[in-house]
């Protein structure tokens, strides 16, 4: 299966980066490309790829915007967000608009190919080195410059809470089999359930709902 992927940046050179180093890869396959969120959306509306990259800084309609409007419309591309360490609120604001990634611009460029299969396929990733920092500061504002809107956890089952804290540690399926001494098949089953039931979008936002709900806190 290729996945097909718009490049949302305004500088032409990191278009180019990507997409010359996609074009080695069968599977992934760039459809088309804008310079400004609006071009985003409007080719996410007018083609229905897989996965947009998504600059968060660019002219007239940026990242966040186009982001929230590309998830809350009824296509099914998932969003990649590039980012750099210096724009934490930013991500903020990502986050909150239905990003199921993030990777850092400055990442390997195979690393940001495989953030874009993981996504296409349904999961979410946070770089490494921003998950911790992004979820800590993310959790810990007040909920009226966050935004927050908790989920309430009082459906879901004993072991669905114990997969949710699980989760929210940042520990893949295959982690969670081995600490609950489930198969992965199972654990995949849990994690699925726990979207359904809590209206997540993704892994992402499981994390935050394991944070603000309590059931993970971060040590001193």
């Amino acid at each position: 299966m290729t996945v097909r992927v718009v490049l949302a940046d305004d500088q032409p050179l990191v278009r180019s980066g990507l997409r010359v180093i996609m074009a080695d890869h069968p599977d992934l396959e760039v459809v088309g490309e804008a310079a400004t969120g609006a071009e985003a959306v409007r080719l996410v509306s007018d083609i229905g790829p897989d996965v947009v990259v998504m600059d968060i800084r660019m002219p007239g309609m940026d990242g966040i915007e186009a982001t929230r409007l590309i998830t809350a419309g009824p296509a099914t591309t998932r969003v990649l967000v590039l980012t750099t360490f210096d724009e934490d609120d930013h991500v903020y604001g990502a986050l909150r608009a239905g990003a199921s990634g993030f990777v850092v611009k400055d990442m390997a460029l195979d690393d940001i190919l495989a953030a874009i299969r993981v996504v296409a396929a349904g999961d979410a990733l946070i770089a490494p080195g921003v998950t911790r920092r992004l979820i800590a500061d993310f959790v810990g504002r007040p909920a009226a410059a966050r935004e927050r809107s908790p989920r309430p956890v009082g459906g879901i089952t004993e072991r669905e809470r114990e997969v949710l804290t699980l989760v929210g540690r940042g520990r893949s399926n295959t982690e969670i089999a081995e600490d609950l001494f489930i198969t992965v098949a199972t654990a995949k089953s849990h994690v699925s359930r726990l979207l359904n039931k809590l209206g997540a979008r993704d892994r992402v936002q499981l994390v935050i709902t394991a944070y603000e709900t309590g059931l993970v806190t971060l040590p001193p």
